[in-house]
């Protein structure tokens, strides 16, 4: 279940006031924990909102209290619109660790709806999140509607000026980015990438994902790209076969402040 801070985005959402929708999430957070469900709670328009524009960090914190106090599991921290640069998401998460310290319970949701996605990803880990939302190529969200098995226009067309557009960060970018600054994520990376490249065959047409297209970074050698004839031209040159910069300088380099 998912509040906003904003009312006026929720009530577009849930058709219902705040505290009402507070009251119906603890008897559902009740009901679900006596058949053994464990329910995860979402807090909306952290960054902005896209119907009243600017929204407060610190109310986004003590929704993030109010749904623990009622029961939920753990916690989503939503930018659904793509409103959060990436210093107000480090800001945002080092406040929420500061006031609930425990990792296990949150979890990071961006969109992409102005090319952030992995610039936020990496801004939250920094601040110390461990658990992200992803699609593979970004598939998804807002309007996500369906009825009968059939995509429908939901309430997000606020949202979005092009609905091919729509859908979380990419699984594929995230995970390479994880993956190439050492952090493990247990998840078998060039499987992920032929997965990506299966749901784009599936789907017809290009997907956002970078990491789809031009996979992990090599490690190895790719000889296929090598031009012919570099060490005839040092040979002729007079060059060692290591030399980098031109014999008569010296070894080190010596940098000089600008003057204007």
């Amino acid at each position: 279940m998912m509040v906003s801070t904003d009312e006026e985005h929720h009530f577009a959402n849930s058709g219902t006031t705040l505290p009402a929708y507070w009251e119906e999430a603890k008897r559902c957070i009740e009901k679900a924990k006596d058949v053994g469900i464990k329910m995860n709670g979402t807090v909306s328009t952290i960054w902005g909102s896209p119907i009243s524009g600017p929204t407060r960090l610190e109310d986004a914190v003590e929704f993030t209290k109010r749904w623990l106090e009622i029961g939920a599991y753990d916690i989503e921290h939503a930018d659904h619109d793509g409103s959060a640069p990436p210093n107000q998401v480090y800001k945002y998460y080092s406040m929420i660790l500061d006031a609930i310290p425990d990792k296990r319970l949150h979890i990071a949701h961006f969109h992409v709806t102005r090319g952030w996605g992995t610039a936020n990803c990496l801004a939250a880990l920094q601040a110390g999140i461990q658990i992200f939302e992803g699609t593979l190529g970004g598939l998804g969200g807002q309007p996500a509607n369906f009825l009968d098995r059939v995509p429908v226009s939901g309430t997000g067309a606020y949202y979005y000026r092009d609905p091919n557009v729509v859908g979380l960060q990419c699984i594929e970018d995230m995970t390479v980015m994880m993956d190439e600054m050492g952090i493990a994520t247990g998840i078998d990376v060039d499987r992920l990438l032929d997965l990506g490249t299966m749901m784009e065959k599936t789907i017809g047409r290009r997907l956002r994902s970078e990491s789809i297209l031009n996979r992990r970074i090599p490690k190895e050698p790719r000889l296929e790209y090598k031009r012919k004839g570099l060490n005839e031209l040092k040979k002729k040159l007079g060059e060692a076969p290591d030399q980098k910069i031109p014999g008569s300088w010296p070894d080190k380099a010596t940098y000089k402040p600008r003057e204007d």
